[in-house]
Parts: C-alpha cells; structure tokens; sequence
C-alpha cells in the first residue's frame, strides 16, 4: 500500500430516533428552539421504583410508517421481522431505513459485496413478560419455583424465537439482509462508547479498501424494567417532584444525575471519490477517531483520563490543534462525578481553550440513550456544522468552576471541525472528529 492514495471517508447520510422525533428537521428544531424530550415515564409500569420520568422516544411506536420511505417487499419484510426485534433493534432499524433513503441510491446501484454495516449497542435485556407463564408454570404448591420442573415445563412456555429478540449482533444482521449488505459487518457492546468506536471501525474498513460505504450506527435504551432499576442502583440518576425537563443539567453547579432515555442513530459513511461519482450530498469528513480505556487496580473506570487519551488521539489523527475547534459536543451525562471528571479530561487535552471553545451536549435535551447517545450527539453537531451555529446548552444556569469549560449559548457558531466523545463508567471511551463539508 506505500504510495496509495489515502482514501478519504465522508458522510452521506444520516438518520434518527430519539425523544425529539424521527426525522433530521425534527430532530434540529427541537435542539435549537431549546425542547425537552422528558416527560412521564409510561414505557411500563414503574409503581415499584422512585422514578416516574423518563425520556422515551414516543413518536417511535413500532409502526411501518416510523421505518421512513420503503418500497413495498421491503415494507412487508420488516413489518414481519418486526415479530422477532426487541425495541432496541426495531430503533436501530428504523434509524438505518432512514439514513439509507437520506443518502440517495447508494444501496440501488451499488454492488452489495462493497457495502457494509458496523453497529454498536448496550447489552439487551429480555423483558420479565418474556418469562412469566414459564415461571408461572413452574410455580410449586408453596408458591416457590420448582427449579426441577423448569427444563419441561417452563421452557415449553417461552416464545421459540425468544432469544433472536435480544441477541446484540441482531441490528447489524436485520440491516444487511433488508439492504443486501454483503460487506464487512460487525456489532459492538460498549454501552455509550459503541457509536464512536462504530464510526473509527467503519471508517478504518473504508480507507484499508474492504468496502466502498459502510453504515455505521448504534442503538440503546435506560427506559426498560432491568436497565432502569440497574441505573438507578448503580448510577447517579436524577429524580424528584419538581420539572422533569430541567433534570438534565449537564456541567451546571446544581446536576445532580441523568435522565434515562432511548433512541438510535446512524451515519452512512462512503469513500470520498465514490461519493462524487453519484452525486451525493456530503455532509462532513470523519477525519479523526480513537478508542481508549483506562480503569484502576480495582476495575473502576478512570474517565477523566480514558477521555482524554481517546480525544487527544482523535485530534491528533486529524490534524487538528484547540485553537482549530469549533465546538466540543461533550457525553455530559449530568452527573456530578462524572461531569467534573470529563471536563478534567477535556482541559488536559485542550488546556486554556477548554474556557473559550463552547461545549455542547445534547443529552441536557434528551438524557442518556444509553449506545445511541454518541451517535445522536454527532447527528446533532453534523447538522449544527450544516447550519451554522449551536444549539444551547439546555438548562446550564450556573458555572461549576469544578468543571471550567464554556457552555454553548444559542446562536454560537458552530466553527468548521468538531470533537466529540462518549464514555462509560467501566472507563472506555471513543472520540470522533468530524469536519464540515463545504462543496
């Protein structure tokens, strides 16, 4: 390869589902006019536990017509594969539909052994209805469950499919056989950073010559029976009797935890010359990316400086000093630990102009989507590069001098490159750096 020219990868589609809608104009108006996708949980029944808001993705009900624009064999083969997609798939799905039909004809005239999908999710939980006539069965006369009786009466209750609804490589392989895929395909579980680390390998799969576009997105949810009561054990979730809408308050003096929420996102992303060559609307160059992990003797994840390695890496594949950025799209997850320790990490990396960037994170809209969180951010900062300017950093009153970075106010120019990275407790971090694209 010495002496190849460097295949360049750029992005030519894009797709969405989060709690501010299902399409691209939804999605942006409600990030600049300042909404909230947070309201009162419904998604099951949360008597049981503390929290009763979340932010759900309710224009997402599942139906054909969420999928975007289909022709018809391939609208009665996801209406049938819907049967055997847990939401988080079925999300996944509908998010690459639409960046498909966002990216032009790409997949039409394209030969499917050249055309691959990398996509990213949390781990998938099965939903407790999934089990229950199978525990029913197994019930003894003292109402305890008689292990013995499980492998002939219980399992003879569970759906024979069961385990296809809920296995993480499911998006990716749903994708390909909808869209003909045949090229390199991979599924990813590192909860918030698989959307990052999606791109870089998506992008990485490109420029080695593998494949010519790839589809690169992620999926997940905190709103579900498990993940929630597992959030809200393990993590700083916020709750109370006041707005929901203000909860997330990501780097604000006053957070005090993450909202819950769910969606997916995907970028189409194609070799720069391939692109032309169809006439395809461009809408940025991914032009660097990394993927870090850092944690302690004890296994604790270190965040502060997982993001840091990841971010300086991603900016120094790029080319790309502090004084070049045009915004940070940050994870703020609106936690107290974990803000401080991420904007610890952002200035060991960008230094004084951690004060003097603006700082952004959609996630004071819509929460944490769990895996779709990255990858709906740089949706955000794609579509802020194509407009012009920022979105605000919703519900950020007062500076917490622990954190010391600069709050996107409305109206800030979004600048010509950004970064942004995600992170998970455990200390893995993915970092993408996306350049606008000006024909």
């Amino acid at each position: 390869m010495n002496g190849a020219v460097e295949r360049r990868v750029v992005i030519t589609g894009l797709g969405i589902v989060c709690p501010l809608g299902l399409s691209l104009d939804e999605f942006w108006t409600g990030l600049v006019e300042g909404r909230s996708g947070i309201g009162p949980l419904d998604a099951f029944d949360s008597r049981g536990i503390p929290l009763h808001h979340a932010a759900q993705a309710r224009a997402f009900t599942g139906e054909i017509d969420n999928f975007g624009p289909l022709d018809g064999e391939k609208k009665k083969a996801i209406r049938k594969g819907c049967k055997v997609m847990c939401r988080e798939s079925q999300m996944a799905v509908a998010a690459a539909q639409r960046a498909l039909h966002d990216c032009g004809d790409a997949a039409t005239h394209h030969p499917p052994e050249r055309f691959g999908c990398v996509f990213g999710s949390d781990y998938m939980l099965t939903m407790p209805e999934d089990f229950t006539s199978g525990v029913a069965a197994c019930r003894a006369a003292d109402g305890g469950f008689d292990f013995q009786r499980w492998g002939t009466e219980g399992m003879a209750k569970i759906t024979p499919l069961w385990l296809l609804k809920y296995l993480p490589n499911m998006p990716a392989s749903h994708i390909a056989i909808y869209n003909d895929l045949r090229g390199p395909s991979n599924s990813l579980t590192l909860r918030e950073a698989s959307g990052h680390l999606a791109v870089g390998e998506a992008a990485v799969t490109i420029k080695r010559g593998a494949a010519d576009i790839m589809v690169a997105g992620a999926t997940g949810t905190r709103v579900h029976p498990m993940k929630t009561v597992h959030a809200i054990q393990s993590e700083q979730v916020a709750m109370g009797d006041d707005d929901p809408a203000a909860w997330s308050r990501p780097f604000d003096k006053h957070r005090r935890g993450m909202v819950l929420g769910e969606g997916a996102a995907v970028l189409v992303l194609e070799e720069l010359s391939h692109a032309r060559g169809r006439g395809a609307t461009i809408y940025g160059e991914v032009v660097g990316h990394a993927a870090r992990c850092s944690t302690d003797r004890a296994a604790v994840g270190r965040r502060r400086h997982s993001i840091a390695l990841a971010m300086g890496r991603a900016l120094e594949m790029a080319g790309v000093g502090p004084a070049d950025l045009g915004h940070v799209h940050a994870h703020g997850a609106s936690t107290v630990t974990g803000d401080r320790e991420e904007a610890e990490g952002i200035r060991d990396v960008l230094g004084a102009a951690a004060r003097t960037v603006p700082t952004v994170a959609a996630k004071s809209h819509f929460g944490n989507l769990g895996g779709g969180s990255g990858l709906a951010e740089c949706v955000a900062s794609i579509l802020a590069l194509r407009h012009g300017e920022l979105f605000p950093l919703l519900n950020h009153q007062t500076d917490d001098e622990a954190c010391g970075i600069r709050p996107a106010r409305r109206g800030d120019p979004a600048g010509e490159v950004f970064v942004s990275t995600s992170v998970t407790p455990q200390g893995q971090s993915g970092s993408v750096v996306i350049r606008s694209w000006r024909a």
